[in-house]
């Protein structure tokens, strides 16, 4: 199945809210990842919703983006991070603390952010 059809279906899932739902979000996790695409790594950050009422299912979502390479995966956090603060603002506490308690994804987050902001300050 087209990766995007499995996004929206997680998306519609992910507050989780009768078992029905946890099924649908496990499963169609599962169809993800036996086919992972870096491409699809800043919608599934934004799978991500505070208001989910199935936290521990959830995680499965977090280790399934920790299993990509740490580089794409840091950079699709950075990118995504403000939109994710909005909505998932515990979820994205707990993923830049996962990043910052690996030294490998530590060292690309402080990367990719000094490279972001280096131009802003040069500017001034």
């Amino acid at each position: 199945m087209n990766h995007n059809i499995l996004i929206d279906i997680l998306e519609a899932n992910r507050l989780m809210r009768s078992p029905h739902e946890v099924t649908l979000f496990e499963q169609t996790l599962e169809q993800l990842a036996q086919s992972p695409d870096p491409a699809d790594l800043s919608r599934l950050h934004l799978v991500l919703d505070d208001a989910c009422e199935q936290p521990e299912v959830m995680f499965s979502l977090v280790h399934f983006l920790e299993s990509f390479e740490v580089q794409e995966q840091v950079q699709a956090f950075i990118q995504v991070m403000p939109a994710l603060a909005e909505r998932a603002a515990e979820w994205s506490e707990i993923l830049q603390s996962r990043i910052m308690n690996d030294a490998i994804a530590r060292a690309s987050f402080e990367e990719k952010m000094q490279w972001t902001v280096e131009p802003l300050t040069s500017a001034a």
